[in-house]
């Protein structure tokens, strides 16, 4: 089994919708990657490859045949690094997809054993709990971003919580106001609800492993995916399509690059 320093991406349908935030993160940040989009089971060569870095994103598990997150644990355990990232067929999901997986035993959370999609109208903002570490280094966290929703889940015991997420309530203390009154801080309430696991990571073995609760991609993703000036204009690959493109923020594209290469080694 041959080591590949290149990541392999799979799920967030196609780079025609979401997929093409995360490809074009990759491809901004100059890391070579191979798709597997949703809906499609990866190909008969997978488990003969083993990548520098494994990305599952709301990717249906029933796609994986027989053997083949067995050869995610494996890889891990001898160096690669796996991140799972949030959505509606990521953990538990909509339908139980990765509580009872393979990847159970190696990602560094505790998941649900029921629906654990957590929807907000309110922004669930995301605060670091230490300083320095290489994922988080250099980003503007007083800024911090607001993001929609998320999977609700629990740190395994030994696992590091790096990033925690903060449920809000704003409420306008007058809900009604004059067009062109003036208003200043004062004028709504901002309430801190309950704190969640937000951005968990471990060593497994030879490898590392993270879980991000949220998308990658819009909806959930919220004001995150637009952090930063300047803006990111990044064309994707042809190989994906023609005429693909991202406009994103500099922070938001810096944050998850720093994530992957930490978890991968790249």
């Amino acid at each position: 089994m041959t080591f590949e320093k290149k990541v392999c991406y799979l799920g967030d349908d196609d780079a025609t919708r979401a997929a093409a935030y995360l490809c074009g993160i990759l491809t901004h940040a100059g890391i070579d990657f191979d798709r597997v989009d949703s809906g499609i089971a990866p190909g008969d060569d997978f488990q003969s490859r083993r990548y520098a870095l494994y990305v599952v994103s709301d990717y249906q598990a029933s796609l994986f045949k027989p053997g083949d997150m067995e050869h995610i644990v494996a890889a891990v355990r001898e160096g690669s690094g796996l991140l799972m990232l949030g959505g509606w067929e990521s953990y538990f999901g909509r339908l139980g997809e990765y509580h009872e997986s393979p990847l159970k035993e190696i990602l560094p959370v505790v998941m649900a054993n029921a629906d654990d999609r957590r929807n907000y109208s309110s922004p669930v903002l995301l605060r670091p709990t230490v300083a320095d570490h290489p994922i988080l280094a250099g980003l503007p966290w007083e800024t911090a971003p607001g993001v929609g929703g998320y999977n609700q889940f629990e740190a395994k015991e030994g696992a590091t919580v790096l990033l925690q997420g903060y449920r809000t309530k704003t409420t306008w203390r007058q809900p009604v106001a004059a067009v062109g009154a003036t208003v200043d801080s004062s004028d709504v309430a901002i309430e801190l609800l309950d704190a969640t696991p937000f951005l968990v990571v471990d060593d497994v073995a030879e490898g590392r492993v993270a879980a991000f609760a949220s998308d990658v991609a819009p909806h959930w993703i919220g004001g995150m995916v637009d952090w930063g000036t300047p803006r990111v204009f990044q064309e994707l690959p042809k190989k994906l399509g023609e005429g693909l493109f991202v406009e994103i923020g500099c922070e938001y594209a810096k944050f998850f690059e720093q994530l992957v290469r930490w978890v991968g080694r790249l």
